[in-house]
């Protein structure tokens, strides 16, 4: 039966009418259903913890036990740049870490931030440089049994006089530069008005630095942040009544903190976010091979290709002559003016190393070596840049002096030109444990520096004018490097310390800024054009895993880590006295110092 054409019309119609209802409606639900589905977050997560040594470490067979600084720093930057991110959270367990290092981190947190992701920080307990470092993300998270530990600051002196003239032994170490303290705590019982004067400037300029930190990143007033450290330490709940955190919660209550209270998106926490792994497969002759290059400390990831490079060369630890080692006698790292030189003769014969970079946390030592090392980088032949860490004093200055731009942290330690020399006469103690001497000499000077005795009028006056032409020269030498009249040099030397904040005013040194910051100066120096690819060559090598077993061969290195270990097992307060006497050791080893007087914790 047909059907009339104006029917089947109207029929044709509907039906696809009908066919349009029915797919608007499925698409309706589809997108209903599309807009209910959660939307799943990726939030890095990184934990913030320990010392973060400086320098290259040596690879694990099952990667890094200890992280080091420029390791942490490349996750976050990695973290800056990952699209698939949203956010880092950063859980704080307890780090001992200096200023400059601090700095270090507080501007990689704020490069994440600039590349449109949230930072947050979960503290169980903040000391004072974890909560700097946390006031630099956007939010801080504490659980409510957690406490801010926000103090102050306090600088607490030992000296050993009294303790020397119950053991009958005679302090006599001579100093240029009023403001050298370094053998104040052998030969005083008490702070002399000048280390005071000195103590009092420093600490006053970190205060400031801490409560402008705060003061900046959580938006209070200076007077509040001042008087909330006056008030600590905190629960959690008066914290956050403060202004000093944002959230109580705990860990597992996050995932609502991050998307907002009432979002339904979903978190993925990715736990030890860019953190590297060893490969562990040993298997065949490549494995074979590739732990062969462990035990020597050659990482195979880290093979240098033909293109540009930047040097960056480590000066970390005590300056001594000969070779650098993983811990001097009392503890902490040596750095031997024979491995620096060698490193610095390496990037200078390299014609691909286009600049070279000192990364220099020193404290100094001996004078002799530091004036090798810094001839070694004026030979070199290339753009020099240095970067100061926590500590860049006294031979750390001088190693630095020659470069075309210092870097300085707002927090280093930093200046102290000045020098110091001298011993320990043990003779009375001698006596009191039943040893007595025989001397033949020739020579009027001959027992200069005997352990035995204190200086003869005949050796006081030699050795004051042996230290008196090295403090003329370090000072010379500074000056013609930092282009300034000696005269007004030479004031500010006299050993005293100076923060990067307070050295830039003085001119001691040419701007703040980060190891990046240097690293990006040093391009431009050695004429590497912007966004050109380049490499780094991280100098010297670290010690390779069978070194750090058995030694060096030329070195005492195991039995310094034995001494260092059997002293960390005493009551901490003991293990650190004993371990500032370590300026015995180097006075035996190096005639003239240029080591900085003292270091500065805040914990």
């Amino acid at each position: 039966m047909s059907m009339p054409v104006h029917k089947s019309r109207w029929f044709l119609v509907a039906l696809l009418l009908g066919c349009a209802l029915i797919l608007t409606q499925n698409s309706v639900s589809a997108a209903e259903e599309e807009e209910a589905k959660p939307t799943r977050e990726n939030w890095a997560h990184m934990v913030i913890k320990g010392s973060y040594p400086e320098g290259p470490q040596m690879p694990g067979l099952f990667g890094d036990v200890t992280e080091s600084l420029s390791k942490v720093v490349s996750r976050l930057e990695k973290a800056s740049e990952d699209k698939s991110l949203t956010g880092v959270v950063l859980h704080f367990k307890g780090t001992e870490l200096g200023w400059a290092k601090l700095n270090e981190l507080r501007q990689a947190i704020q490069k994440v931030r600039k590349s449109d992701k949230k930072v947050f920080a979960w503290i169980e307990t903040g000391m004072t440089k974890d909560y700097l470092i946390a006031s630099a993300c956007d939010q801080i998270v504490m659980p409510e049994s957690a406490s801010l530990i926000l103090l102050g600051l306090r600088a607490e002196v030992s000296f050993y006089k009294n303790l020397f003239d119950i053991l009958d032994i005679k302090p006599d170490i001579l100093r240029v530069g009023k403001y050298k303290s370094a053998a104040e705590p052998y030969t005083r019982t008490e702070m002399s008005e000048a280390f005071r004067e000195e103590m009092e400037a420093l600490l006053d300029n970190y205060f400031g630095q801490i409560t402008g930190m705060i003061s900046a990143s959580r938006g209070l007033s200076a007077e509040k942040v001042e008087a909330a450290i006056n008030g600590g330490p905190y629960m959690a709940a008066e914290a956050k009544k403060l202004g000093l955190i944002d959230h109580i919660a705990y860990e597992d209550q996050l995932p609502k903190l991050l998307t907002g209270e009432d979002s339904k998106n979903e978190v993925k926490l990715i736990k030890k976010y860019a953190k590297k792994r060893a490969d562990t497969d040993f298997s065949g002759i490549a494995g074979l091979i590739k732990l062969m290059d462990l035990l020597a400390g050659i990482d195979s990831s880290q093979r240098i290709g033909s293109g540009p490079r930047i040097a960056v060369i480590y000066a970390t630890g005590a300056i001594m002559s000969g070779s650098s080692a993983q811990g001097s006698l009392l503890g902490g790292n040596v750095l031997g003016s024979d491995t620096f030189i060698k490193a610095v003769h390496k990037a200078a014969d390299d014609d691909q190393v286009k600049a070279i970079v000192v990364r220099v946390d020193s404290p100094g030592g001996s004078a002799l070596a530091s004036d090798l090392m810094w001839r070694a980088l004026e030979e070199a032949g290339k753009p020099i840049v240095v970067s100061m860490g926590d500590v860049a004093a006294s031979g750390g200055y001088y190693i630095s002096m020659g470069a075309e731009r210092i870097f300085a942290e707002p927090g280093t330690l930093t200046g102290s030109i000045g020098v110091v020399g001298g011993k320990l006469a043990i003779e009375g103690l001698y006596k009191k444990i039943g040893i007595t001497t025989s001397v033949i000499s020739r020579g009027s000077n001959s027992g200069t520096f005997s352990p035995l005795n204190g200086f003869t009028e005949s050796e006081r006056v030699a050795v004051t004018g042996m230290l008196n032409a090295i403090y003329k020269q370090f000072t010379e030498k500074a000056a013609a490097g930092r282009k300034m009249d000696y005269n007004k040099l030479e004031a500010l030397a006299r050993g005293r310390v100076y923060t990067g904040e307070m050295a830039l005013k003085l001119g001691l040194v040419d701007q703040l800024g980060t190891l990046d910051e240097a690293i990006d100066h040093a391009r431009k120096l050695g004429k590497i054009k912007e966004g050109e690819k380049f490499e780094k060559l991280i100098l010297p090598r670290p010690t390779s895993p069978f070194e750090q077993i058995f030694g060096p061969v030329d070195g005492d290195t195991q039995q310094h880590q034995q001494i260092s270990r059997m002293l960390d097992s005493l009551a901490p307060g003991l293990s650190e006295q004993l371990k500032k006497m370590d300026l015995i050791n180097l006075l035996a080893r190096e005639k003239s110092l240029t080591i900085m007087p003292f270091e500065i914790r805040v914990q």
